[in-house]
C-alpha cells in the first residue's frame, strides 16, 4: 500500500466515522433534534434519552461480538448505520411506539458500528499518527453537530433530521467504497507477550474513563439545564471550546508532552463546576463555564480515545478495545446523568453537584499515577504518558543517556538506538517505527559515527556496559 492509497483509505475512514458520530451526537446522544421534537410535542425528554443512550451503550458493549474480522466489521458498519437511517424516519411523523423502537434500534445499531470502526482505524492509520486520527475525528464530528444544530435551532428539527439522513447515507457511501484488507503490522508474538499488560492496563483505563465522565453527565444534567433560558447561544456555542482543545492539542509540537495538559484539564474542570457554583446564569456567566468545561472535556477524550487507538495493535479483535473503551465512557455519562437527575429532581444546591464533581476530579487524580504506570509498560512513548516516573526508564534509555555521543541523536536516532539496544533486526525496527529498511540502516550508520563505533556489537556492548570510550 503507497502512501497515496494509505492516506486516501485513512481520510475516508475519517469521514466514515465523523458522519456517523455526527448522527448520534446531534439525535441520540443528548442531541438538540431529540430535544426539539420532543418538546414540539410536549414529551416527557429524559425517558426517551436514556432509552436512546442505553441503548447506544449495549451496542459499544457488545457489538464487538459480531466484528471478529475485518470484513465482518465492515458488514456490521454498513448495517449499523443502514439501520440507524431507517430508524430515523419515524421522528418525521407524530409520537408512536415506533419513537421508543427507533430510538433502540437507531442506538444500538450505531454503536455497534462504532464498535467495528476500530478496525480501519488500526488498518488504515500507523500507530504514531492515531492521536491526530482521533482528534481528526472528534473535532469533525462536532463541526457537523454545530452546523445540524444550527440549522435545528433556527429553522426547525425536522430539517435537522434530514441533516442526519444525509450525513448517515455518505458514511454509507463512504463505507462501501473502503475494502476490508487491513494492514496488520503487529508481530504475534510481541502481541502476546504484551498481552498480559494490556489486560491490567485496559481495565484500568476504563475504570478511568467511567469515573471521570460521570462530570459529563452532570454536565448534561445540571450545568445544561441551568442555562436553557438562553435562546440558542448554548446551542451554537456548546462544543466550540472542545473543538478548538482537540485542535491545539492535535497540533501540539513533540516536544511539548501531552501529559500537561491532562493536569491542565483537571484544573480548568474544576474552575468550571467552581463557577457554576459562584456565578450567576447569564450569557458571560455561562461563556467562562463552558468554555473551562468543554475545553478539559476535549483534553481528556483526546487522552483516552488515543491511547485506545494505540492499543488496538495489541489485540486480534480491535472492535473488542474500541467498543468496551467507549462504554465506558458512555456508562459513565450515564451514571453522571442518574446522578444529575436525582440531584435536580430532589432540588440540591449547585454547591452540592459542585462538590460532587470534585469529588470525581479528586478520584481520577488518585487513579491517574497509576494508570500511567500500567500505560507505559505497554505504550512507553505515547504523548500522553510519563515513562519517567512510571518505569524508573528502560535499560536502554537510561545507558543511552549516560553515553555522551560526539553529536547530538536526533529524536528518531534516539528511537531507532533504543530498538537496537533491545536487540531488534534493521526489519523488525523499520516495522516498529514505521520507516523503511534503508532508512533505518541510514539511522544506524548515523549513530555509529556519532558514538565512534564500526559495528553493532561495538556499540551495544559499549554502552550496556556504561563505558564512555
Amino acid at each position: 500500500m503507497n502512501w497515496t492509497s494509505g492516506w486516501n483509505r485513512r481520510f475516508r475512514s475519517i469521514l466514515v466515522f465523523s458522519f456517523l458520530s455526527a448522527y448520534i451526537l446531534s439525535f441520540l446522544f443528548e442531541g438538540q433534534i431529540l430535544y426539539r421534537l420532543l418538546a414540539w410535542h410536549s414529551l416527557q425528554a429524559s425517558n426517551y434519552i436514556v432509552l436512546a443512550i442505553s441503548a447506544h451503550f449495549l451496542g459499544l458493549f457488545t457489538g464487538w461480538l459480531f466484528a471478529k474480522s475485518a470484513l465482518v466489521a465492515r458488514v456490521v458498519m454498513l448495517f449499523g448505520m443502514g439501520i440507524s437511517f431507517l430508524s430515523v424516519i419515524p421522528f418525521f411523523f407524530a409520537p408512536s411506539p415506533l419513537w421508543s423502537m427507533g430510538l433502540i434500534f437507531g442506538g444500538y445499531a450505531s454503536g455497534a458500528a462504532l464498535a467495528a470502526w476500530g478496525y480501519f482505524l488500526k488498518a488504515f492509520t500507523p500507530k504514531q499518527e492515531r492521536l491526530k486520527t482521533c482528534a481528526d475525528v472528534l473535532i469533525w464530528s462536532n463541526i457537523i453537530m454545530v452546523v445540524i444544530n444550527v440549522l435545528t435551532l433556527k429553522v426547525s428539527p425536522f430539517l435537522g433530521l434530514a441533516m442526519v439522513m444525509l450525513c448517515l447515507f455518505l458514511g454509507l457511501l463512504g463505507m462501501w467504497t473502503l475494502d476490508a484488507k487491513t494492514q496488520g503490522v503487529q508481530h504475534e508474538n510481541q502481541a502476546a507477550r504484551a498481552r498480559g499488560k494490556l489486560k491490567n492496563a485496559f481495565f484500568l483505563l476504563c475504570f478511568f474513563i467511567t469515573i471521570l465522565t460521570i462530570n459529563s453527565g452532570l454536565m448534561y444534567q445540571v450545568i445544561n439545564p441551568a442555562f436553557e433560558h438562553m435562546s440558542s447561544f448554548p446551542g451554537w456555542y456548546w462544543s466550540i471550546p472542545y473543538i478548538v482543545a482537540l485542535f491545539v492539542l492535535r497540533n501540539l509540537p513533540g516536544a511539548i508532552k501531552h501529559s500537561n495538559m491532562v493536569y491542565g484539564g483537571m484544573a480548568m474542570m474544576m474552575g468550571a463546576f467552581l463557577g457554576f457554583m459562584f456565578l450567576g446564569r447569564n450569557s458571560l456567566d455561562y461563556l467562562v463555564v463552558d468554555t473551562l468545561l468543554l475545553a478539559a472535556c476535549g483534553i481528556f477524550d483526546l487522552f483516552w480515545w488515543s491511547i485506545l487507538g494505540e492499543m488496538l495493535d495489541y489485540t486480534e479483535n480491535p472492535s473488542r478495545i474500541f467498543g468496551l473503551g467507549l462504554s465506558a465512557n458512555v456508562l459513565g455519562v450515564l451514571s453522571g446523568g442518574a446522578i444529575g437527575f436525582v440531584a435536580t429532581t430532589t432540588q440540591r444546591l449547585s454547591a452540592e453537584v459542585t462538590v460532587m464533581a470534585l469529588t470525581v476530579i479528586c478520584i481520577t487524580l488518585a487513579i491517574l499515577p497509576l494508570l500511567n504506570r500500567h500505560l507505559v509498560l505497554l505504550l512507553k512513548h505515547h504523548a500522553y504518558l510519563v515513562a519517567e516516573d512510571a518505569t524508573g526508564k528502560g535499560q536502554e534509555s537510561l545507558v543511552a543517556n549516560q553515553i555522551e555521543a560526539l553529536d547530538p541523536l536526533t529524536v528518531r536516532e534516539q528511537e531507532v538506538l533504543e530498538q537496537l539496544l533491545s536487540g531488534k533486526s534493521n526489519r523488525e525496527i523499520a516495522a516498529t517505527l514505521y520507516i523503511t529498511e534503508s532508512t533505518v540502516k541510514t539511522h544506524v550508520r548515523n549513530i555509529f559515527s556519532k558514538y565512534g563505533m564500526h559495528s553493532r556489537a561495538e556499540l551495544i556492548s559499549s554502552l550496556l556496559k556504561g563505558d564512555d570510550s
